[in-house]
C-alpha cells in the first residue's frame, strides 16, 4: 500500500506563493481594488466539494495502475458570453460520446474531466499586443480583461474575477443538473446527439456502437431482472489552469473532518508549461492543496527537472496525486518524451501520464491565421501511446482543446478542413479547436489502439 499522504507541508501557507517570482499575473492599475474583490471571492460558497475532490484522485490513481484512462477536454478558454445552456451542453455532448467510444474500445471506464467552469484565463508569450503602431497589454482571458482592442477592455479588472467565480457557479449547476437529471443516462444516448453531424463519416460507426452497448445492457437487464440503475449517470469533474493565484488562493480553504488545505474552485487544476518553474510561486502555491493536480511539460524539460518536480509536487509518491501532461509536438515527441520516462520509472514515480497533442503541434498560416495540423495531432497521440507502452508505462489519458460547435479552426480530419476554410467559421480568441468531428475521429483512433492492446 502507498504511505499516507502527509497531512501538514512544511512551511507552506495558502499565501506562501507570494513571496515566490510569479509569471503571467496581471498587473492592476489600482491595486487596492484587487483584495476587496478577493475578500468577497473568499466569503463565497466553494465550486465543488473535498469528496468531489477525493473521489477523483481515487479514479485518477486507477488510471494510473492502468484500470481506467482520463479524458480531459474543452476550450482553450471560455469566454462570458458562452455561459448558456446550448453551448455547455454540446461540449458536455461530446465528451459523454468521445468516453463512450472510449470505454468500447478500452474496456474500461473513463475518468470525465472538463475544461470548464473556470478556464477564464490564459498565459500569454507577449505582455502586449500591437496594432497599427497601438500597443496595448495583451488579451489574456474574460477573467483578466476583455478581447476588444481599446485601453479600457485592454486594462486588467479586478471585478472581472467575481464575474467568472459567478459563471463557473452556473456552468457547474447546469452541467450537476443535467447529469443528475439523467443526461447522460446510457438508456437514451439520443440526447447526446448534435445535429449538424449527422451526415458525419463517423455517425455510421458511433451508431452502431450504441446499438450494440444498447442491446449488452438490455440483454444484462433481462438477464438480472431490473433496470441496471446505477448506469444513468456519471461522475464529472472540471479542470483549468491554475494561473490566476490570488483567484485559486481566494478559494483555497480548509474543511470540517479531513486535513489539508482543498483549492475549491476546481477539482482538477493544472501548472502550464509557462508557469511550472521549481522555484516560482505556481509550483509553491500546488505544492500545498490536497487537490489532484496536473502539469504541462515540453521539449525544454529535462529528466532531473521532471524528478525534481515530481519530488517537490508530490514527495509522497501517492497515486492519484500527480498528472504529467506532456505536449512535445509530431516532431519531438520521439525525442523527447523517452527520456523522461525511463528517468521517472526508474527511481518508481508513480506519475499519470497524458498526452495534450494540441499545443506543441501550433502553428500560423501565410495569412497570419493560427491553426494545427490533425495529421500532427495524431502523430503525437499515436507515437505517445507507443512509446510509453515501449518502456513499460501506458497512456493513461488524453487532453484536447474541442467545442460542441461545427468551427473550422483545425487543418484536416475526416470533414477536410483546408486552409482555405479557416476563415469559414474561425471563433477562437486565443488557440483552435477541434470540432465535434475532429474530436470523435481522435477518440477512436483512441479506442482502436486501446483494443489492439487488449489482444
Amino acid at each position: 500500500m502507498p504511505p499516507e499522504p502527509k497531512t501538514d507541508v512544511a512551511g507552506w501557507s495558502p499565501t506562501s506563493w507570494q513571496a515566490k517570482p510569479a509569471a503571467q499575473q496581471p498587473v492592476y492599475p489600482v491595486p487596492n481594488d484587487l483584495p476587496a474583490t478577493l475578500q468577497q471571492l473568499a466569503k463565497l460558497p466553494p465550486l465543488v466539494t473535498s469528496w468531489e475532490i477525493e473521489n477523483l484522485k481515487h479514479q485518477l490513481a486507477e488510471a494510473t495502475r492502468g484500470e481506467r484512462f482520463l479524458l480531459q477536454g474543452g476550450d482553450c478558454s471560455e469566454n462570458f458570453e458562452d455561459c448558456e445552456s446550448s453551448a455547455i451542453a454540446s461540449k458536455l455532448k461530446i465528451l459523454l460520446q468521445m468516453s463512450l467510444v472510449l470505454v468500447q474500445g478500452g474496456k474500461k471506464r473513463v475518468i470525465r474531466v472538463g475544461r470548464f467552469a473556470g478556464q477564464y484565463a490564459k498565459p500569454r508569450s507577449e505582455a502586449a499586443e500591437t496594432r497599427n503602431g497601438v500597443s496595448l497589454p495583451s488579451y489574456r482571458g474574460d477573467m483578466i480583461n476583455r478581447p476588444g482592442f481599446t485601453l479600457a477592455e485592454r486594462t486588467p479588472d479586478p471585478s472581472l474575477l467575481l464575474r467568472a467565480y459567478e459563471r463557473s457557479g452556473l456552468t457547474i449547476n447546469f452541467i450537476r443538473s443535467l447529469i443528475d437529471g439523467g443526461f447522460a443516462d446510457l438508456h437514451h444516448p439520443e440526447y447526446w446527439e448534435l445535429g449538424f453531424v449527422d451526415n458525419s463519416p463517423h455517425a455510421a460507426d458511433y451508431t452502431r456502437m450504441v446499438e450494440s452497448i444498447g442491446e449488452s445492457l438490455r440483454f444484462m437487464e433481462t438477464l438480472a431482472g431490473a433496470v441496471a440503475a446505477d448506469i444513468n449517470r456519471v461522475d464529472f469533474f472540471t479542470s483549468h489552469e491554475g494561473l490566476h493565484l490570488y483567484y485559486e488562493q481566494a478559494q483555497t480553504r480548509q474543511v470540517p473532518r479531513r486535513p489539508g488545505w482543498y483549492n475549491l474552485s476546481t477539482h482538477f487544476p493544472w501548472i502550464g508549461e509557462r508557469t511550472r518553474a521549481l522555484n516560482g510561486a505556481h509550483v509553491e502555491f500546488f505544492r500545498g492543496i490536497a487537490n489532484p493536480i496536473g502539469v504541462k511539460i515540453g521539449p525544454t524539460l529535462t529528466p532531473a527537472d521532471a524528478l525534481a518536480l515530481v519530488e517537490t509536487l508530490n514527495p509522497q509518491n501517492e497515486p492519484g496525486r500527480l498528472t504529467f501532461i506532456h505536449r512535445f509536438g509530431a516532431r519531438q515527441v520521439e525525442k523527447c518524451l523517452p527520456p523522461l520516462v525511463d528517468a521517472l520509472r526508474s527511481h518508481g514515480k508513480h506519475i499519470l501520464w497524458c498526452c495534450d497533442p494540441m499545443h506543441g503541434n501550433t502553428e500560423t498560416t501565410k495569412n497570419h491565421i493560427k491553426t494545427r495540423r490533425f495529421d500532427n495531432i495524431l502523430f503525437e497521440l499515436e507515437a505517445s501511446y507507443r512509446i510509453l507502452k515501449d518502456r513499460g508505462a501506458h497512456l493513461g489519458g488524453v487532453h484536447i482543446e474541442l467545442t460542441g460547435d461545427n468551427v473550422t479552426e483545425c487543418i484536416g480530419g475526416a470533414s477536410g478542413v483546408t486552409e482555405a476554410d479557416l476563415t469559414r467559421d474561425y471563433r477562437t480568441f486565443l488557440d483552435p479547436r477541434l470540432n465535434y468531428e475532429q474530436a470523435m475521429e481522435i477518440a477512436l483512433l483512441l479506442a482502436r489502439l486501446m483494443a489492439q492492446n487488449q489482444k
